[in-house]
């Protein structure tokens, strides 16, 4: 991965410092690293390309996660400790993400942003890659940008949110052990925060629902008194 003096050697991401540091030596770890957080903490996800890596007992190639039989490749995320909650379906999906680097980009990770001329650009090339909705295609932008010096022009206004500078919004502001903490932190009370919200307005929409209703005159209305 080009790197200029400000990259940093790691991504303090696993706890695990030979997984941290193979997330900035080979790009393909940090897409499958990426592809695989969701739904498992953090450090499970980040640290699973360097599990994958011993496991297939060669660096991660595109072109050869690619090419191999699917049940092949299950087999080693279902290895135990399994490398994923749905190991099944995330091998599939790192295949799947491995044959479009290859077809799009000759197999080559790291040109999906050393290429892209706009941080539009990058957003796209992104968001076109398996596993990556729209959220997760702009928390990429912003960790390439704020963490790994990929700064094309505009990729500050394509990552969106995640892009502001001490957001902690994602782990494209994770740069040490302290930061990772803060993260996750900031995330529960971001839950916290929309679950109350959510329950403020159920319980005003419960409420309106049960008063009567008035008439034009202010009368309320219901049924009269009885004949």
């Amino acid at each position: 991965m080009p790197q200029d003096a400000n990259t940093p050697k790691s991504l303090p991401f696993t706890r695990d410092s030979r997984a941290d540091r193979y997330l900035v030596e080979d790009p393909l770890a940090l897409l499958i690293g990426m592809v695989l957080d969701q739904q498992v903490p953090l450090e499970k996800a980040f640290a699973g390309p360097w599990v994958l890596r011993q496991r297939l007992g060669a660096k991660l190639d595109a072109a050869k996660i690619a090419a191999m039989a699917p049940g092949e490749l299950t087999a080693l995320f279902v290895d135990k400790p399994a490398l994923h909650r749905f190991p099944a379906s995330m091998a599939a999906r790192v295949q799947d993400l491995c044959r479009l680097l290859v077809d799009e980009y000759g197999g080559d990770a790291a040109a999906v942003w050393r290429t892209a001329a706009t941080g539009d650009e990058l957003l796209k090339r992104v968001k076109a890659l398996p596993g990556f909705g729209e959220q997760k295609a702009r928390i990429f932008v912003a960790l390439l940008g704020k963490q790994l010096g990929v700064r094309p022009s505009g990729w500050e206004k394509a990552a969106g949110p995640f892009g502001r500078a001490g957001s902690l919004a994602s782990v494209a502001d994770i740069d040490s052990p302290g930061a990772l903490v803060a993260v996750r932190e900031h995330k529960r009370a971001m839950k916290a925060s929309a679950a109350t919200a959510g329950q403020t307005s159920r319980s005003a929409g419960a409420k309106q629902a049960l008063e009567p209703a008035r008439s034009p005159r202010g009368r309320r209305t219901g049924a009269g008194k009885g004949a």
